[in-house]
C-alpha cells in the first residue's frame, strides 16, 4: 500500500511538471501554426483564409495598410491568375503577456506581373493575440534588409 501511494505521488509529480513546463508551449505552437496557416493562405492566393488571420483592426506598417487592403491584393491577384510564391526563414517568437511577438525573414516573387517591384526579401515583425479561439496578426512591419 505504501510502495503504491509513493508511485502514485510520484505519477502526479512528474504529470504536474510536465503540465508546467509546457505552460507557454501549446500557445507558442498554436501561434506556429497561425502564422504557417497564414503562409499557405497567400501561396494558394486564398483571400478568405487570408483574412481570416488578421484581426479586424489589423494595421500594417504603422497604419500604412489595413487588413481590407491586403485581402483586396490578394483577391484581385486571384482574379488575374497570379501565383504568389512564399519563402520563410526561421521564426523567432517572444512571448509579450498573453499576445506573442513574431519575427522572421520572407522572400515572396511571383509568377505574373501585379507586383513586381514589391517582390523580394522582407525582414517581418508581428504582432499575434487570441479573438476566440484563434491566433490572429493584428499588426504587422515590413521592410527590406540593408
Amino acid at each position: 500500500m505504501r510502495l503504491h501511494r509513493c508511485l502514485l505521488l510520484l505519477l502526479l509529480a512528474t504529470v504536474s511538471a510536465v503540465l508546467v513546463g509546457c505552460h507557454h508551449r501549446p500557445a507558442e505552437e498554436a501561434v506556429r501554426r497561425a502564422v504557417a496557416a497564414t503562409e499557405h493562405a497567400a501561396e494558394a492566393v486564398d483571400a478568405g483564409a487570408f483574412r481570416d488571420r488578421l484581426s479586424e483592426d489589423f494595421t500594417g506598417n504603422r497604419g500604412e495598410v489595413d487588413r481590407r487592403q491586403l485581402v483586396d491584393l490578394l483577391r484581385l491577384a486571384r482574379l488575374r491568375g497570379e501565383t504568389i510564391h512564399v519563402l520563410m526563414g526561421p521564426l523567432s517568437i517572444e512571448p509579450r503577456g498573453d499576445r506573442f511577438l513574431v519575427t522572421f525573414t520572407v522572400t515572396l516573387s511571383s509568377g505574373g506581373r501585379l507586383l513586381p517591384s514589391d517582390m523580394g526579401i522582407y525582414r517581418v515583425e508581428s504582432a499575434w493575440r487570441r479573438e476566440g479561439g484563434d491566433w490572429v496578426c493584428y499588426a504587422a512591419t515590413w521592410s527590406r534588409p540593408r
